[in-house]
């Protein structure tokens, strides 16, 4: 029997300068993800991920250590600075901006994406005794 030879093709990966940051902080989780310019996603992380459990997942050092891990991922693709856009109003919000500064990462903005209701959910009738 004839064995054919399979050829992988090398992954071609481009050099991304500069990306976008979204970073997602609840409070029960903090989750960071890079994107390029055209907004497809090239790494991301979760602190629940990172290996913190239960209330840990949302604090400073968790959000720093979750930056910390993505840069590791999508260092191959050389970015050297970002625009943050920050989502919720959790504990590891400051921490992951900082985070981005002293792993070397240029932040150029941050802006807050936090969605913000117009008129709310319809409050519940009231209570009767």
């Amino acid at each position: 029997m004839a064995e054919k030879k399979i050829i992988k093709k090398k992954k071609v990966i481009k050099v991304i300068t500069h990306g976008r940051a979204y970073i997602q902080a609840t409070f029960n989780n903090t989750i960071v993800s890079i994107t390029d310019g055209n907004g497809d996603v090239i790494g991301w992380a979760s602190a629940g991920g990172t290996g913190f459990k239960g209330p840990k997942k949302s604090t400073p050092y968790a959000a720093s250590m979750v930056v910390k891990k993505v840069l590791d991922m999508v260092k191959e693709y050389g970015i050297k600075e970002v625009n943050v856009l920050v989502k919720g109003i959790g504990g590891g919000r400051e921490g992951a901006i900082r985070a981005f500064n002293t792993n070397g990462v240029q932040v150029l903005s941050v802006k807050d994406i936090t969605p913000v209701p117009h008129n709310g959910c319809r409050p519940p009738k009231r209570r009767r005794v």
